[in-house]
């Protein structure tokens, strides 16, 4: 999903000083609210528009939190269905929490995210439209047993609604994951080899018990995506849960240059996302690069000129996948097999390489969907007997 946040990096307005400023806003408004003399009549509007808006706030902030404070205050009821149709209206949430409560490994959450999928209604519907509809309807966490139940969800109920298209949900499963990850090849300006329809085709060879699926579904599939990529939806109401916002770490490192001349410059680092962000400064409204965790890994180094230093490298590829923004404020493909950082002590280069090496992923997804597609291609003998 990085490749997903890599187009969109240009989008994100806000540093993390200034997101942190608003959650104080909001902390102190909802504060005042709270104790600032609310009518204890609970049937009164006001008093429960105001509730409802600390809710929508806490869930934005919290989604666990929120949905309790919610329900303390009796404007939720404390079953997965109420709560299915409050994140399914969305009124003012941030579409991030929404993935993040929905993807929760909880009993009571993943009742909560059945019950969300059976209020979206497929019938008749190719999957480019059932997936634009559900993806639209939130935003798919970074983690893949998260994404895994997920869309495992959508593919049963996808099945449910239409009986005859799939021999089975692992199906289903397989080839809604290739859609996606055809979107992101198709449009990602960061791929170079676009794949064709027959590479499309090809690489679903199998995947309906052990049969093709037919070849007219999969090329209006592949010119649907072509033709209109998703739309990632835009975050709703105070959108505290920011990709700057609440990192998983940041802090000044020395970059080393990747150009001819390999001076070194300080940035300001954030971790989140499965992304490596910099910026120049901490008050810059965007980064000056992305760095995908994906497919690379970490290691600790020597250099003669700085300390305390570790670098990123790819693991088997010619260049990591990343962009940067060049002179001119253009957004460009960074041309690194590594990525070289200094830190200010020992201790803080090895909790950066500590913190790094949780958050790398080789595509996550991939040994997830290659089980199911193994799955998907075995003929099922007992559905024939």
């Amino acid at each position: 999903m990085c490749s997903i946040i890599l187009c969109l990096c240009a989008k994100h307005t806000r540093t993390p000083k200034q997101l942190k400023d608003e959650l104080g806003e909001v902390v102190a408004e909802m504060e005042a609210m709270e104790g600032g003399g609310l009518a204890t009549d609970e049937s009164k509007p006001s008093n429960k528009a105001k509730q409802t808006s600390i809710g929508r706030k806490k869930f934005n902030m919290d989604p666990k939190k929120g949905i309790e404070y919610l329900i303390e205050h009796n404007l939720l009821v404390s079953t997965p269905e109420d709560v299915a149709q409050f994140l399914y209206k969305g009124e003012g949430l941030n579409k991030t929490a929404i993935g993040d409560y929905l993807g929760e490994r909880h009993d009571f959450n993943e009742r909560v995210l059945r019950a969300f999928v059976e209020l979206h209604d497929f019938t008749d519907l190719i999957l480019v439209q059932a997936l634009r509809q559900f993806l639209w309807s939130f935003r798919l966490p970074g983690e893949a047993q998260k994404i895994d139940r997920m869309m495992e969800c959508f593919a049963q109920r996808y099945c449910q609604l239409n009986p005859n298209i799939f021999t089975n949900t692992d199906t289903c499963y397989v080839l809604s994951f290739a859609i996606i990850m055809l979107n992101t090849s198709l449009h990602n300006p960061s791929v170079k080899d676009k794949p064709s329809v027959e590479q499309f085709i090809s690489m679903n060879r199998g995947i309906n018990n052990g049969g093709d699926l037919p070849r007219e579904l999969l090329v209006s599939l592949y010119e649907s995506i072509k033709t209109e990529p998703f739309k990632i939806p835009e975050d709703d109401g105070n959108d505290l849960m920011h990709t700057f916002f609440n990192p998983d770490k940041e802090g000044w490192l020395w970059k080393q240059a990747g150009g001819r001349y390999k001076s070194w410059k300080r940035r300001w680092f954030i971790l989140n996302d499965n992304c490596l962000y910099y910026f120049e400064y901490t008050t810059d409204k965007e980064p000056r690069g992305i760095i995908p965790l994906e497919n690379i890994q970490v290691r600790e180094v020597q250099d003669r000129h700085k300390p305390h230093c570790f670098e990123l490298y790819a693991a088997g590829s010619e260049f990591i996948k990343a962009c940067k923004t060049d002179s001119e404020g253009k957004v460009v493909e960074g041309k690194h097999t590594v990525y070289r950082m200094s830190a200010a002590t020992d201790e803080e280069k090895d909790e950066w390489i500590k913190c790094v090496r949780q958050s790398i992923s080789h595509n996550p997804f991939y040994d997830m969907l290659a089980a199911r597609k193994k799955k998907a291609q075995k003929t099922n003998v007992h559905s024939k007997s």
